[in-house]
């Protein structure tokens, strides 16, 4: 498999989504550590960490959940849920829940800390998404970032 394109990956490219969007949408978040003090360093880490997790089957399964929950929404077919609800504020929780699954399966509590970082400032691809994608892009992300991290200061001898 180290060779092929994760299948999660393809589905994302039919998406408009590609690897490179999801290592920009980090790197617009990096911030120096030890052990991962260049952003070319940041960019392969990111790259192997994000193709490991593009591999995982439940993680493919929570992100095809957030795409099809946001076709459904968009065309008004979430029972009980109107476009101005879906569209307005407040707006439903479940994009968030959808995220805090996703950072946690991902990256644990850093990766929940990393995601709602990632919630705020909706960097890169984020922006051009909606609502329910862009908490499980973001989270998605937000778990490769913070396990990179992880990774990276363990191997510079400092504790996380």
């Amino acid at each position: 498999m180290k060779n092929q394109t994760p299948p999660l990956l393809t589905y994302l490219e039919s998406k408009g989504i590609t690897l490179q969007n999801l290592i920009d949408c980090a790197l617009e978040m990096y911030v120096p550590h030890p052990g991962i003090e260049t952003e070319k360093k940041a960019t392969e880490m990111l790259k192997e960490e994000l193709l490991d997790i593009l591999s995982d089957v439940n993680v493919s399964m929570l992100e095809v959940a957030a795409f099809s929950l946001q076709e459904q929404a968009e065309k008004g077919l979430i029972p009980g849920l109107t476009q101005e609800r879906f569209r307005g504020r407040p707006g439903p929780v479940a994009d968030e829940i959808l995220g805090l699954a996703i950072a946690t399966y991902v990256g644990g509590t850093r990766g929940v800390f990393e995601y709602v970082r990632f919630d705020q400032a909706k960097p890169g691809i984020l922006k051009k998404l909606g609502s329910l994608t862009n908490d499980a892009i973001g989270a998605l992300v937000a778990g490769a970032s913070s396990n990179v991290y992880t990774r990276a200061l363990k191997s510079a001898g400092t504790s996380p």
